[in-house]
């Protein structure tokens, strides 16, 4: 098993802000106790707030190597833990012809050269230091939950034809949600947890800042204050912390250091992807034109 990764939670804040990626006490805190107590994280919250990028900014100031399951309606065992090849068992079989038993047979095509790993046993096997990340785990079935429980709390596979594959190191490992349905009891008992909401206007403004090259504090200021009131709006979906970045990165690439209402208004669908949003929000530039110059909130 590995050494403890973090020294302290300041520790943890100041590497991961080294990484550009702005973390609170909180989070910094979390981080910290999923390395000691060998505990996965559970981080719930809007999308585009920063959860994955959590995970990778952990596995870069660690040197780790991040294996990521990218979950989806559907997903089972055959592409989260492993399956046999089928296809090289079948030409195994047909190369031994009469030449074996059975038994013989069997016992040589359930072995490690027929094995095919996917991202939760390649994470148990991995010999190197490794982050998994279990992306939006939220859109599995609860069943498939299941094939998580076993890893979570031994950090271990059972394989019927191979016995019990034991981890060698223990994984540090995030698992993301949007919250669209409500997770299993078992799994989150088995979780350290971590809320990451959309940030305050002075944390946006620093994301901005440290994140788009180019951007004066001036302009981050305005974008950081701009989507902040964007977000106070009856919206089908707020902006994102990535699409206030991909916004900033439109303005500083098309040479705009002061946002008007004009500018806000040919921009806006970088950082709205709703056209009834676009539209609410284009005729609350027009009506409130001051507030996208207001350095007062």
């Amino acid at each position: 098993m590995t050494d403890h990764r973090f020294a302290d939670v300041s520790g943890v804040r100041k590497a991961l802000s080294d990484a550009k990626y702005l973390a609170d006490e909180g989070t910094a805190g979390i981080v910290y106790l999923a390395d000691r107590l060998g505990k996965p994280v559970l981080v719930e919250g809007p999308a585009g707030t920063g959860k994955t990028q959590l995970a990778k900014s952990v596995a870069e100031i660690t040197g780790a190597r991040l294996i990521r399951l990218q979950c989806y309606e559907g997903l089972d065992e055959s592409k989260a833990l492993y399956e046999w090849n089928y296809k090289k068992q079948l030409l195994r079989i047909q190369a031994e012809g009469d030449s074996s038993t059975w038994s013989d047979v069997e016992e040589d095509l359930f072995s490690e050269e027929f094995l095919l790993t996917r991202p939760l046993l390649e994470a148990i096997r991995a010999e190197e230091p490794v982050v998994l990340l279990v992306d939006e785990v939220d859109r599995v079935e609860v069943e498939t939950e299941a094939l998580l429980l076993e890893i979570l709390s031994e950090y271990q596979v059972s394989i019927p034809e191979l016995g019990t594959v034991e981890a060698h190191q223990v994984p540090l490992v995030f698992l993301t949600s949007n919250g669209t349905r409500e997770l299993s009891e078992a799994l989150k008992r088995r979780c350290l947890y971590l809320y990451i909401d959309y940030p305050d206007l002075e944390r946006e403004r620093e994301i901005v800042s440290a994140k788009v090259p180019g951007v004066d504090d001036n302009l981050a200021d305005q974008v950081a204050r701009i989507v902040r009131s964007i977000r106070q709006l009856d919206l089908k979906k707020d902006p994102s912390v990535s699409e206030t970045l991909d916004w900033a990165r439109t303005l500083v690439l098309l040479g705009i250091d002061q946002i008007d209402a004009q500018t806000a208004t040919d921009t806006v669908n970088v950082l709205l992807k709703y056209r009834t949003d676009i539209d609410k929000v284009v005729k609350e530039f027009a009506d409130n034109p001051a507030e996208l110059t207001d350095t007062s909130a």
